[in-house]
């Protein structure tokens, strides 16, 4: 979930550590990217060393999975998975996949659209004629593409909490996504369409409800038949309702300020249609690999998806030299060239990952704790992460595009 009056940033990546930072008048500066290591050191240590790194921020549990071009894995925990019982974190255990699910739904528009049954440039009144509409708002001058890298200008207006009382009193509300869209249509877009940039998560509602209208299935089950079902991820499932996760799982937690750490793993994500998804870290590692290997799209489809825009100056605050293509982000990498990755974050659990270009090495970061009652928490925790990605990705030495 995110906040209401103080979320631009939270809103502007869907990550929850971000729901009490005041972005717009925040003064804090993007950190140079993390220097590459030396190549002597093992991956095993070097990754136990970035998530000992990020647990002394005060985040309570990390886990981290690492994976080289041969298939050789490295995992790491650090922290414990209960501030109650001491239990440590496990090492493959379920979290909220949040944002991250993103690619997903982007895959799947991206097959159907291989698959001749929707275009890229459909207009969202083609598929949904009339629900995006009023104040400005006109879904006959939305395309599909615009939806999925952003450049819709339909403005965020998710429900979500900023203080621990509203947690409890929120936590089980459900919005279905016609109510969802409703209280974005209750405002003027940020841009018009295509002429700028803006982390919508009322644009890939949207796309849910265009995927079941092309397929006559939901997007969830359409996400479980053509990519969970034929790669074996058998540890990424939909929750739908459901406030709980699979076991194991680390307790998730959001720190409000100081004193104020509370435990938000009961709660249903505020767009359960799409943020509904737990996974794990060796599953997300699976996932994004075969997707930039080509086993999940056509050589045309996967280029469309890696053709990328500017973002927004607030979002390269957390993500410096940051593009963004069709459900998938470029990042540059300390060590030469980039990788492709989607953050997720939602009640507590922050996970940030990434992939090299031919899908041969990959890295995911999973923490049970948000900070997100400052901005120097939030760049901090954001930054660790990031550094930890940076390095698992540059340890075989320099990338070139």
């Amino acid at each position: 979930m995110t906040s209401t009056p103080r979320r631009r940033l939270a809103v502007a990546l869907g990550v929850a550590a971000l729901l009490a930072a005041e972005v717009a008048t925040a003064a804090a500066q993007p950190t140079d990217q993390p220097a590459a290591q030396p190549a002597a050191r093992s991956p095993g240590e070097r990754l136990r060393q970035d998530t000992e790194a990020i647990h002394a921020l005060g985040v309570s549990g990390v886990q981290a999975r690492a994976i080289a071009p041969d298939g050789r894995q490295s995992v790491a925990t650090s922290g414990t998975a209960d501030l109650n019982t001491g239990r440590p974190v496990p090492s493959d255990g379920y979290f909220r996949m949040a944002s991250t699910s993103k690619t997903l739904v982007a895959t799947v528009v991206l097959q159907l659209e291989a698959e001749g049954e929707l275009s890229l440039d459909d207009t969202v009144d083609h598929w949904l004629p009339g629900v995006v509409r009023g104040n400005g708002n006109d879904g006959s001058r939305i395309t599909l593409r615009q939806l999925l890298q952003h450049t819709s200008g339909i403005h965020d207006d998710l429900p979500g909490y900023t203080t621990p009382e509203e947690y409890y009193q929120q936590r089980h509300d459900v919005h279905g996504p016609g109510r969802l869209v409703a209280r974005a249509m209750a405002h003027a877009p940020d841009f018009p369409s295509g002429e700028g940039w803006a982390y919508s998560n009322t644009g890939y509602v949207l796309l849910d409800m265009i995927i079941q209208k092309a397929t006559g299935r939901p997007a969830h089950q359409e996400i479980e038949h053509r990519v969970l079902r034929p790669l074996g991820l058998d540890r990424t499932r939909w929750m739908g309702t459901s406030p709980t996760l699979p076991r194991p799982h680390a307790r998730a937690y959001q720190l409000f300020g100081p004193g104020s750490e509370v435990d938000v793993t009961d709660q249903i994500p505020v767009d359960h249609e799409n943020l509904s998804w737990v996974t794990t870290t060796r599953d997300e590692n699976r996932f994004l690999r075969a997707l930039l290997a080509g086993r999940l799209l056509p050589p045309r489809q996967l280029a469309e998806m890696k053709r990328t825009v500017p973002v927004s100056a607030e979002v390269q605050r957390l993500w410096p030299g940051g593009r963004y293509g069709l459900g998938l982000v470029e990042r540059p990498l300390s060590c030469g060239g980039t990788y492709w990755s989607h953050e997720g974050g939602d009640g507590g659990y922050i996970t940030l990952n990434g992939v090299t270009d031919d899908g041969g090495r990959s890295a995911v970061v999973s923490m049970s704790e948000a900070r997100g009652d400052t901005p120097e928490h939030i760049l901090d925790q954001e930054n660790a992460a990031s550094a930890l990605i940076d390095h698992a990705l540059c340890l075989g030495g320099p990338r070139t595009r």
